[in-house]
């Protein structure tokens, strides 16, 4: 498989292990572009990409703002906030008229899950979400699947421990989609007010013990607690929460010598996770980040098609992404 056949990209959940790796591969590629001197390369030259956020965001936008710049495509930045959705106009009339520019490609964040597919009904361009209430937040579990592969090679059997607020994380679920399709044992762990009922319908263990959750595994996936939930009562309090389901040192000694420790971030030190695993060497929550620009950078590169700038430096993308692709499909 050298091409991927969509048109969109709005959530993991029901993509083939075959077009995750093509995903993951063709990765590969655009972080050897990211590490040269000069970054830029001419994939997406005369291309318009609208930045659609709804929501506050710093990682995510900033990182498909950087992938978008070193595709060469022509990047234009949408702010709900100082729009004419404060003076009541509806998301589809904002979309459409966006649309009516001209443009090929919408990344999109809102907070009502559901938004981008009710976009990608409507428009002719490409529909990507960064992330949909409480849905998915596909790129995020991309680049960390990608982070796991990289250090841990296949994740075929490998054990990765998802800790805290299931019940309202985007990104613990587009986690799971993509890492029980490649093979992985996913367990959840993180009180169980805060966890969906039935969730091992998916494919995924519960163990609320995360002394127990951790045993053996190969990497754990922090997620960030909402403080907003503890208004709510999820949970007693802070300092319990940080007691029991807090990542600390302590936690650490029960997985692999050689576990990782992942966040998708913005973290809560001393909460979710203690500042020194947060700092140590078993954190590769950088890593996360910088791998993030190159798996957008694949994302948008294979849901435009793949289709080359005339010039000069055509067959520089062309003939590795296609290569990497291959020798996906030959392991595979």
């Amino acid at each position: 498989m050298t091409t991927l056949n969509r048109k969109h990209l709005l959530g993991l959940e029901g993509m083939s292990a075959e077009e995750l790796n093509l995903i993951l591969d063709t990765t590969e590629t655009f972080k050897e572009v990211s590490e040269r001197e000069v970054k830029k390369v001419p994939v997406l030259r005369g291309k318009t990409i609208v930045n659609l956020f709804f929501e506050p965001s710093t990682r995510t936008r900033i990182s498909f703002e950087l992938a978008e710049k070193r595709l060469s495509a022509d990047t234009v930045n949408f702010s709900a906030s100082s729009s004419s959705v404060k003076k009541g106009e509806t998301l589809r009339d904002t979309a459409e008229n966006i649309e009516a520019m001209k443009i090929d490609m919408i990344v999109m964040r809102h907070s009502s899950s559901g938004a981008p597919h009710f976009l990608a009904g409507l428009l002719r361009g490409s529909v990507v979400n960064a992330g949909d209430g409480a849905h998915e937040h596909p790129t995020q579990g991309l680049l960390d699947i990608f982070t796991l592969r990289q250090r841990l090679g296949d994740l075929q059997g490998k054990k990765i421990v998802i800790v805290g607020d299931v019940t309202h994380s985007r990104v613990a679920r587009s986690n799971i989609f993509g890492l029980v399709t490649l093979g992985a044992e996913v367990v959840l762990s993180g009180p169980p007010t805060l966890m969906p009922p039935h969730i091992e319908r998916l494919g995924v263990k519960v163990e609320p013990d995360l002394r127990r959750a951790v045993d053996g595994a190969d990497a754990i996936n922090v997620l960030r607690i909402q403080l907003e939930r503890q208004q709510a009562g999820m949970f007693p309090s802070i300092d319990e929460y940080a007691t029991v389901w807090g990542v600390n040192k302590e936690v650490l000694a029960r997985a692999k010598p050689e576990t990782i420790v992942m966040h998708p971030g913005p973290m809560n030190r001393g909460v979710e996770i203690a500042q020194d695993v947060a700092d140590g060497d078993h954190a590769v929550i950088l890593d996360q980040v910088t791998n993030g620009v190159a798996v957008r950078m694949a994302v948008l590169y294979l849901l435009s098609g793949g289709e080359m700038a005339k010039g000069d430096e055509e067959n520089e993308i062309r003939e590795p992404v296609e290569a990497k692709a291959r020798e996906g499909q030959e392991a595979a």
